[in-house]
């Protein structure tokens, strides 16, 4: 048997690009789909808030605890309380919102080691795609409260920021938990983004810097004191066109 016998057949270069074609379609209809069971599940949780932070953090430790308080309190106050669904700081967000008034929302995501879904969950969604997920964080979110985290709560701000920065989302209350720990970063921003041009001086108002449950609730009362917690017509379409 000569060298050339040896070699596995070569795929039809048009049947393998037929084939990808064919998955790549399939998988737009599950995404689709995330939409929908997302959007048709998640329409009556409004006025929520968000809640974002680091899944390595273990309860009884001050980020949890803080982050079960804050939570809490939004529910008590008529928040619907969305988290990532997972361990960490997810978990005291939903656990918090789980003991209040009001429900308790975990968007979950399928990853390969890490997440896993936690237990206090009134309302449960699981995503396969990241992008869908995040889109449904800013859809029905009154207020983003970011604890601290690590890339994915970094990526969850910063997104966030972008959107309302270009007009792409309506603005609201983006509060950073812990004032020690986002210190350099904010520093950074005044200090790098602002002074060189990167940003405008005006961009830094859409962050608030709070540590306290009750300072958080208030901040986000006030921004909806002259409208209501629900988008607009405008901020509707908007929303459409995210």
């Amino acid at each position: 048997m000569n060298e050339k016998e040896k070699l596995p057949p070569q795929a039809d270069p048009e049947k393998l690009a037929q084939s990808v074609s064919a998955r790549e379609s399939w998988r737009i209809f599950g995404i689709m789909a995330e939409f929908v069971a997302a959007t048709e599940r998640l329409a009556q949780i409004r006025p929520a808030v968000s809640i974002f932070g680091s899944a390595r953090v273990e309860p009884g430790t001050p980020y949890y605890e803080l982050a079960e308080a804050i939570a809490l309190r939004l529910s008590d106050s008529g928040f619907s309380v969305i988290s990532g669904g997972g361990p960490g700081i997810m978990e005291a967000a939903n656990k918090g919102a789980f003991h209040g008034k009001s429900p308790s929302v975990g968007l979950n995501i399928q990853l390969p080691h890490e997440q896993h879904s936690n237990a206090y969950q009134d309302i449960s969604q699981t995503f396969r795609h990241f992008f869908a997920r995040k889109y449904m964080f800013v859809k029905f979110a009154s207020a983003y409260v970011v604890m601290p985290g690590g890339f994915g709560t970094l990526d969850e701000l910063m997104e966030a920021l972008t959107l309302m920065q270009t007009g792409k989302t309506r603005c609201i209350p983006i509060i950073l938990v812990h004032a020690p720990f986002w210190r350099g970063m904010i520093d950074w921003f005044r200090d790098r983004l602002v002074d060189e041009g990167m940003i405008s001086p005006e961009d830094m108002d859409l962050i608030q810097v709070l540590d306290k449950p009750e300072e958080i609730v208030e901040a986000i009362f006030k921004h909806y004191e002259t409208r209501g917690f629900l988008p607009s017509a405008d901020e509707r379409e908007m929303l459409l066109n995210l």
